[in-house]
């Protein structure tokens, strides 16, 4: 369980957004000002992936604009990588995504965010990783099970109204709601005004 703790750093040959391989690429050094979100994928030229990449990339600016990069992980090579990136999306390719994809062919960095199944892909796991390092959700489905980028999007929000305001986000919470004091006249004060609309 990574949540509350430093996510784990890592060195690894990447495909970046503008398609250079490089083999230096680290985790650190790429967390964005406010945080990133890396998530795991079994594997290139697959079926659920590239819907997932793809969307990923399609929301881009929706995580960038808040200061939080995205990072893609799976156990294939970086050629793999980038032939699927080279690949049109009509003839089963994920086309120039706008973000790196990192090469785990020891499957290390799947180990260590323990998402590593059967020895042999990862699952699907999403990790908030915030400017500090520090992991504050995760969430792992299993292979058949596609992951949704606007709940990802929704979370990014409250860890970063949590940060600025210092209040907590109740259930369903959505930018532009407001939040609890984190005290038991605050939860008092927000579900007099809210629990039916719970």
């Amino acid at each position: 369980m990574l949540v509350t703790k430093k996510a784990p750093d890592f060195t690894a040959t990447a495909v970046l957004a503008d398609g250079q391989i490089v083999e230096d690429f680290n985790l650190y050094k790429n967390i964005g000002e406010k945080g990133a979100v890396v998530f795991f994928y079994p594997l290139d030229f697959t079926f659920v992936c590239p819907s997932e990449i793809i969307a990923f990339s399609h929301r881009i600016e929706d995580f960038t604009s808040r200061g939080v990069s995205v990072i893609g992980v799976s156990v294939d090579s970086q050629f793999s990588h980038f032939a699927w990136r080279e690949t049109p999306v009509n003839q089963g390719g994920i086309g120039r995504i706008k973000y790196p994809l990192v090469a785990d062919l020891n499957k290390q960095i799947s180990r260590d965010f323990d998402v590593l199944f059967g020895e042999s892909v990862a699952l699907r796991g999403s990790f908030l990783i915030d400017s500090d390092g520090t992991v504050r959700h995760s969430v792992i489905n299993d292979l058949p099970l596609g992951r949704n980028i606007d709940e990802m999007i929704r979370m990014v929000d409250t860890m970063l109204f949590t940060n600025e305001h210092g209040e907590v986000c109740p259930a369903g919470w959505v930018k532009g709601d407001e939040g609890m004091k984190p005290n038991t006249a605050g939860v008092a004060e927000y579900l007099g005004k809210n629990a039916e609309n719970l």
